[in-house]
């Protein structure tokens, strides 16, 4: 079947050689960076006749998207092209003055997940700032996001939640291509990047990923399918907390518990399911399960607890859904729950940097729904929907 979106890699091959004749091309990819054929960019750019690709950046999880969340990376030859590989998840996040020498441009052409603690976006921002002070221009091969265009949801990062999970102000939920955000980041933030986005051909703000007719290529390895992405944007809050969020399954972000959830005389799993369930929350479904992790949290400990069913996607609100799960496990096990008390970066709480504030937390502590709670994100979204306009690539 004919894909009914063509990726920016293609549009870039079919029309748009003459951004690479002549120049010294740098790639930021990884196994999501494939053309609508699967083929991947990095293995295109580097037998074309007109690209002269002389070295290879990588984000987090690596070059071949192998390694564990959080490991840190180091730099090296790509075993395939022998290619210098510079890793922007190691010793450095920041392409060095080294790692751009003798190169020409870079092209940026990874999968995005459309939320804002996925931390490809804010490689793509590093790898700008770099570039504007090397006087490199940067060209982005543009894709899906595979949560839609249309819809905007979640609280905006605020001053002193910075990190790696969320740099800058924008939404939870931005509903923005990566080509997209980097037209908005170099307007609204003065980069003075000499930025390129190469645009796809078809995609529209409504469709959802299975409605492109191109096959989903996991971006990183707690990204195996599209419910996982669906889940991610409220499962990923679970990282905050002593829940397992999946990692180590082979349903990340789509199945969360512990070892206490079926503990002795306490609440079980079914009532748990049964209990989220009650709230009637729009597009999902909630199934008791029990899985035992390989790694992450309570790695090799038997775990009991819920699988998210994403049923409606046009009705599904992911992130008050992940709220609602933290909210009740905290009221059916107030012994057990715990918040993660700071994060790898020692930062505030992990969760705080993923909600990009503390309020959040407070509020599900001081027994504020998450109706009232999502109340309070409104207007700072329908704000950015405004500010982003002018940025925008997509028609409806």
């Amino acid at each position: 079947m004919s894909p009914q979106v063509w990726p920016g890699v293609d549009v870039l091959l079919k029309e748009r050689l003459d951004l690479l004749r002549g120049r010294r091309v740098a790639l930021l990819t990884n196994p999501s960076g494939v053309a609508a054929s699967l083929e991947s960019t990095l293995e295109i750019f580097y037998a074309h006749p007109d690209i002269n690709l002389v070295a290879l950046f990588s984000p987090e999880h690596g070059l071949y998207g192998a390694a564990a969340d959080a490991a840190s990376i180091p730099s090296g030859v790509d075993p395939y092209t022998g290619l210098p590989v510079h890793s922007l998840y190691g010793e450095t996040r920041y392409p060095t003055r080294e790692m751009l020498e003798d190169i020409d441009c870079i092209v940026v052409d990874l999968q995005d997940v459309g939320v804002r603690f996925y931390t490809y976006l804010w490689t793509m921002t590093y790898v700008m700032e770099a570039a504007a002070e090397a006087g490199l221009p940067v060209i982005i091969l543009d894709r899906p996001n595979p949560l839609g265009g249309r819809r905007v949801e979640g609280p905006m990062l605020e001053p002193g939640f910075d990190s790696f999970v969320g740099r800058w102000p924008i939404p939870l939920r931005h509903g923005m291509t990566l080509g997209e955000l980097a037209r908005y980041f170099n307007g609204t933030r003065d980069m003075g990047v000499d930025l390129t986005v190469v645009p796809m051909r078809g995609w529209r703000r409504g469709l959802w990923w299975h409605q492109t007719g191109l096959a989903w290529v996991p971006p990183s390895p707690g990204m195996p399918s599209l419910n996982a992405v669906w889940a991610y944007p409220g499962t990923c809050f679970l990282e905050g907390t002593n829940l397992s969020e999946g990692r180590g399954t082979a349903l990340p972000f789509q199945i969360t518990g512990a070892p206490w959830v079926d503990g002795e005389g306490g609440p079980t799993a079914w009532d748990l399911a049964r209990t989220l369930n009650e709230l009637g929350l729009p597009g999902v479904r909630f199934r008791p399960t029990r899985f035992t992790p390989c790694a992450g949290k309570w790695a090799d400990q038997p775990c009991a607890g819920i699988q998210v069913h994403v049923l409606d996607l046009d009705r599904y609100k992911p992130i008050q859904a992940g709220l609602h799960i933290i909210a009740t496990v905290r009221k059916m096990y107030p012994e057990r729950f715990a918040w993660r008390p700071t994060s790898w970066e020692g930062r505030p709480p992990h969760f705080d940097l993923l909600a990009g504030n503390a309020w959040i937390r407070e509020a599900l502590e001081a027994g504020e729904s998450v109706e009232s709670i999502a109340s309070r994100w409104g207007e700072d979204v329908r704000a950015f929907i405004e500010a982003r306009q002018p940025f925008l690539i997509y028609p409806d």
